[in-house]
């Protein structure tokens, strides 16, 4: 056991008041890591609170634990969090390694006297926690929590640490950021992990089928709307996108969280190497950029975007119109085609 986690294990020895709370417009691997990772804690005798800086979509809803976690930008809550937070004598901070991903929560998280605990998997972390388990080599944050979790229980067997519901929501992050266990960042210990959270005896179909086949019909044709109205292709820079404004989400009714994934659509067009979405959405545009193979929307959503992530999966943001937003990303891309052509 490192001396990092020896300190934060002593730390957590006593009661703690604790706040656990993740980045934005969370995905499944932010709530289920922090559902999981608070679960625990509860079981360890602490007081917790889950803060989630904005809505979640509907398709997480089911996650165990998750009607009690607080949304920081609903009416009326800001004040209860703001009091959570202030009495708190840990924040831990899950899945993101930058305060700025908390929007508005990020001021009042970086003002609390409370110690930060980070646990994430991004690149370049800030330097805001006492306590940091930061691994760009995880494939999501809920490994990082069942690893850390295994450490802090001596590594005891996973059915004793781990219940049902707690293995469901780590399992959830796992499965989700590593593309149902497709994609490059699926290694030994991926597999590892989700062989052992499943001895639990936790149904994996029924995750699977509660996040991605539990969709209203509207999703469903919202969908088709996208692929065949708003899908672009552009071969000489091996890009595709696809724009959505407010009117057309509301036309749909799309909710939070109904556009999440759409955008991996777009590398399923042959020679495809990057797909971005461009999401207009309560005055900003929210952009979700994916590629294949040694192309870095990292560096480009970093460079132009505000944006960061990992380097096949990336995210940013634009306060310009979103025709401007687009018009600017379109004026970068030969900038960028000589790499995007080179992508084997």
């Amino acid at each position: 056991m490192n001396q990092s986690l020896e300190e934060l294990c002593s730390f957590l020895s006593n009661p703690q008041k604790i706040i656990v709370t993740m980045h934005r417009d969370p995905d499944a691997d932010a709530l289920g890591s922090s559902l999981g990772w608070a679960s625990y804690l509860t079981r360890k005798g602490h007081e917790v609170t889950v803060i989630s800086p904005t809505e979640y979509a509907a398709n997480l809803k089911w996650l165990s634990g998750i009607e009690h976690v607080m949304i920081y930008e609903k009416a009326g809550e800001q004040v209860k969090c703001k009091r959570k937070i202030e009495q708190a004598t840990l924040i831990c901070c899950l899945d993101f390694s930058a305060l700025s991903r908390l929007k508005d929560l990020g001021r009042v998280v970086a003002d609390a006297a409370a110690p930060k605990l980070m646990i994430d998997h991004h690149l370049e972390p800030e330097h805001f926690a006492k306590w940091m388990f930061w691994d760009t080599a995880a494939a999501a944050t809920a490994q990082l929590v069942y690893e850390l979790v295994c450490e802090m229980e001596n590594h005891a067997p996973a059915e004793e640490i781990f219940d049902i519901p707690m293995a469901e929501c780590l399992y959830a992050g796992i499965m989700t950021d590593t593309g149902s266990f497709r994609h490059g960042n699926v290694t030994p210990a991926v597999h590892l992990a989700v062989a052992a959270l499943m001895r639990t005896g936790f149904d994996s179909s029924r995750v699977h089928r509660m996040i991605y086949d539990n969709a209203p019909l509207s999703r469903l044709q919202f969908l088709g709307y996208v692929l065949s109205q708003k899908l672009t292709v552009l071969p000489q820079f091996r890009t595709a996108y696809m724009v959505l404004t407010e009117a057309e989400l509301q036309k749909f009714n799309s909710s939070t969280g109904e556009t999440e994934g759409i955008v991996n659509y777009g590398l399923q067009v042959e020679n495809v190497v990057m797909s971005a979405m461009f999401i207009e959405r309560k005055g900003e545009v929210k952009i979700s950029f994916r590629s294949v193979g040694t192309f870095s929307v990292r560096d480009l959503a970093s460079a132009h975007f505000s944006g960061g992530g990992h380097k096949n999966a990336s995210g940013g943001r634009s306060e310009k119109p979103v025709n401007e937003t687009l018009d600017y990303f379109l004026s970068i891309l030969p900038d960028y085609q000589q790499e995007l052509l080179n992508v084997d």
